[in-house]
């Protein structure tokens, strides 16, 4: 049975991934401090009672949580991080710990078993910057090789961003001096489901749909986003994880049809049965205008996602329906 790892298997894809990988027959532990809001749900409780599931309550931030974790899994996932854009703002230097330290701290731990294949869970907020300095120029689909910048170190809201890029650039760095070479990157694009956390669009439009809000406000309603379901995401990430081509490669994990906020607000709208009036409102301060991935890369592995927006997202709503 191959013994896996998955930082920040409690959280969002985490908890997907740490859940399909059980299902399939792995040994997996979950390395979390429990630190979303649903952190002790049914769900989670549900599949920490499988027999081939175990819980590291740990702060990878903290080189110590890792001195007493042999270094023995055939496959590490690290997924840990702090999402959201309201996290951007209101704890930026917790979002930029777990980022900066939490990536290094792994790494450090890793040198120890350089056969582990490691999968490093970055963004599409990594590309960020680099739409607002290149504007018209900025390729879109985006393919995996334009720059990562940040054009202005001043705005918290790239706390999330840096930590990503940090840590890209680590793994470049421990395969160079210390011969980590066995990892993938991959960039998630604007995933969703259920579980996703109460501080992202889809769960905060799906609440004011619950309170009946009307007139129903959107921030940056023009603005696109190509949107992956959570089940293709876990899907694709396990199978980049056990390809033995993807060694030492980058690769964007998404959906490559975009799509406005305002038109996403008007599936669920659909989906709920409502019609309420919208009020378009401005984004918010670097909010990127338009985030749509090339997935070429992955498809030639013989990868693309399936599920489609509106079925993604009727799943979504049920779920979170429940929860306001």
């Amino acid at each position: 049975m191959k013994k896996v790892l998955v930082t920040g298997g409690a959280g969002f894809i985490g908890f997907h991934l740490s859940q399909r990988l059980a299902q399939q027959g792995y040994r997996v532990t979950i390395l979390d401090n429990l630190a979303r809001e649903y952190a002790g749900d049914s769900e989670l409780e549900s599949l920490l009672a499988m027999d081939s599931v175990r819980l590291i309550r740990g702060d990878i931030t903290c080189r110590k949580t890792f001195d007493d974790i042999p270094c023995d899994f055939d496959s590490v996932y690290h997924l840990a991080a702090i999402n959201g854009t309201g996290n951007f703002y209101s704890i930026p230097d917790e979002v930029l710990k777990v980022g900066t330290l939490g990536t290094i701290n792994l790494l450090e731990w890793a040198k120890q078993n350089r056969e582990t294949k490691i999968l490093y869970s970055s963004s599409s907020e990594a590309y960020a910057g680099t739409l607002g300095l290149l504007g018209d120029k900025f390729p879109i689909p985006t393919p995996e090789d334009v720059p990562l910048v940040i054009d202005n170190p001043a705005n918290v809201r790239w706390s999330y961003a840096v930590g990503k890029i940090l840590g890209e650039v680590a793994f470049g760095c421990y395969a160079k001096a210390h011969g980590l070479t066995n990892f993938v990157i991959i960039r998630y694009h604007n995933v969703y489901g259920p579980r996703m956390g109460f501080s992202h669009v889809l769960p905060q439009f799906i609440e004011r749909i619950v309170q009946a809000e009307d007139p129903f406000q959107i921030f940056g309603g023009d603005e696109t986003r190509a949107f992956c379901y959570v089940g293709d995401a876990i899907e694709a990430t396990q199978f980049l994880m056990e390809s033995d081509l993807t060694r030492g490669e980058t690769y964007h994990v998404g959906r490559d049809e975009e799509i406005s906020i305002t038109e996403f607000a008007e599936t669920l709208f659909d989906i709920a049965g409502v019609a309420p009036e919208t009020v378009q409102r401005p984004a918010f301060e670097g909010s990127v205008k338009r985030r749509c991935p090339n997935c070429d890369k992955l498809a030639k592995l013989g990868y693309v996602a399936q599920t489609e927006l509106r079925t993604g997202l009727q799943h979504s709503f049920e779920w979170y329906r429940s929860k306001f």
